[in-house]
């Protein structure tokens, strides 16, 4: 299958789909979205794949979503911009979760800046290894609503979930290992390498033991409430698109330009230190 948004890969057993936006960062455009869920679809479906990369082309793994927020003449006539956001939100859901619940084993390899939407597909994955430089940031939450699905609070707990989301600041790849955000944090040179050598190990096991597995771990997190975790997303995020903070900042943005909104919304986190540097 041909993509444009995306470089597909297999070899020995393992599947690499590259975000291929290298220029915007891989931010996730309607495009690239729907090419990843039809690529994952095709390793699935690809019985010589045994494990799933997923990885990001030039200087990031992913910057966020690249989805303009819609004008109000751009809505469904009859229908409330509300119920339709909420809906669109939904469908964004079902395409992250196709990584979930892949069959097979998915490994984020993050390198460069893992932002806003960047979070949620690696959340999404069984395992994140990630370059120690890695930044991981949640940046809307300062300006634009919530983070998505949440898998911070999952992998890192309540407390760094809560200095994340509360403050949009970043953490180094290094730093999301000391605290369980990802697996294991590697120097940049060595990160396709470790990435690798783990899908190959992976790639021993058949692919019904994997399956199985990835099942029975993942129904743990189902039966604490994930997906109704995953389903509040949706609402929650919804409801923050109609604070006065996020109309200020999108009305500041299409008056000003959005690097100035930005530089404007930013600006008071710069005159201050942040705790807790690596």
């Amino acid at each position: 299958m041909g993509y444009s948004c995306i470089l597909y890969e297999k070899k020995e057993g393992i599947a690499k789909i590259i975000m291929n936006r290298p220029d915007s960062l891989n931010a996730l455009s309607r495009m690239l979205l729907s090419e990843l869920v039809a690529a994952l679809k095709e390793a699935e479906n690809d019985a010589e794949v045994k494990v799933v990369i997923i990885k990001g082309a030039g200087r990031a793994f992913c910057s966020g979503y690249d989805i303009e927020p819609r004008k109000p003449d751009e809505y469904s006539a009859g229908v409330s911009p509300i119920l339709e956001d909420y809906e669109a939100m939904t469908e964004l859901t079902n395409k992250l979760t196709t990584i979930w619940k892949l069959r097979k084993p998915v490994i984020a390899q993050v390198h460069g800046y893992c932002a806003a939407g960047g979070n949620d597909v690696a959340g999404q994955c069984d395992i994140i290894i990630a370059a120690e430089n890695a930044q991981f940031m949640h940046p809307q939450v300062r300006r634009l609503g919530l983070i998505w699905l949440h898998m911070t609070t999952y992998h890192a707990g309540l407390q760094w979930a809560k200095m994340m989301m509360f403050t949009g600041d970043p953490v180094s790849g290094t730093q999301a290992e000391k605290i369980g955000l990802v697996a294991k944090a590697v120097p940049e040179e060595r990160l396709e390498e470790e990435v690798e050598k783990l899908a190959k190990r992976i790639a021993c096991v058949p692919s019904e033991l994997l399956a199985t597995n990835k099942m029975a771990i993942n129904r743990v997190a189902e039966e604490m409430g994930i997906n109704n975790v995953f389903s509040a997303a949706s609402a929650l995020d919804t409801l923050s698109h109609y604070t006065g903070a996020v109309r200020n900042f999108i009305k500041n943005a299409e008056e000003k330009g959005l690097r100035d909104a930005l530089a404007e919304s930013d600006a008071p986190f710069k005159k201050l230190p942040k705790p807790f540097a690596d």
